[in-house]
């Protein structure tokens, strides 16, 4: 089959009437790509767009869906787990000193540094220091000792009734006394803040 392309020549579009059948073919196919063109960009892109959207919500839907089953599913362990650890928590604010106790602490730790053979230099109380649920409770402390007075020093602060925690150990020989060292550290306890509690 021979087409003869000379009939797309001096073609013009105020007289489409008039051309060749092959020529309103050719643009009548162009027309309908066109207007399908400009119709998937005007309605479906948008759709697509709208469906890509809701399959994204879908997906954080399920998986909120999910999340919320598995609370359900396991109401009653999550109780029993909120009442171990309120009952945990309430054993640790006793742990915690309360006002009046705190010079009793005091005592205590100067007791177990004598009774673990070290020699106090100084120990003082430094400024409370509030954080957002409890007040911390700075002790500043030099004594004099051996490393396995030092060491046994730690063990029984770590076994006391209340929570003293150790910080900021700054180790240095004592030119005074042979073989023994100095120990410059921090002690913190700690108070609830129960103003906070709502």
């Amino acid at each position: 089959m021979n087409i003869d392309f000379s009939q797309f020549d001096d073609l013009e579009l105020d007289n489409i009437g008039n051309w060749p059948p092959l020529a309103k073919g050719v643009f009548s196919v162009f027309i309908a790509i066109v207007v399908f063109g400009l119709g998937y960009v005007a309605m479906v892109s948008d759709q697509l767009t709208r469906l890509d959207a809701v399959k994204a919500e879908e997906t954080t839907l399920k998986q909120q869906y999910q999340a919320k089953y598995h609370v359900a599913a396991n109401l009653e362990l999550f109780k029993q787990q909120m009442i171990e650890a309120e009952v945990l928590f309430a054993a640790q604010l006793k742990s915690l000193p309360e006002s009046h106790e705190t010079p009793g602490l005091l005592d205590d730790i100067t007791f177990v540094g004598t009774t673990s053979g070290l020699n106090f230099v100084k120990i003082n109380w430094q400024p409370e220091i509030t954080q957002e649920i409890y007040i911390e409770l700075p002790i500043d402390m030099e004594v004099i000792g051996t490393y396995h007075e030092f060491g046994n020093f730690v063990s029984k602060i770590a076994g006391l009734p209340r929570i003293v925690t150790l910080h900021d150990f700054d180790i240095d020989i004592n030119k005074t006394s042979n073989g023994q060292l100095n120990l410059k550290l921090q002690a913190k306890t700690y108070r609830y803040r129960e103003a906070n509690v709502q």
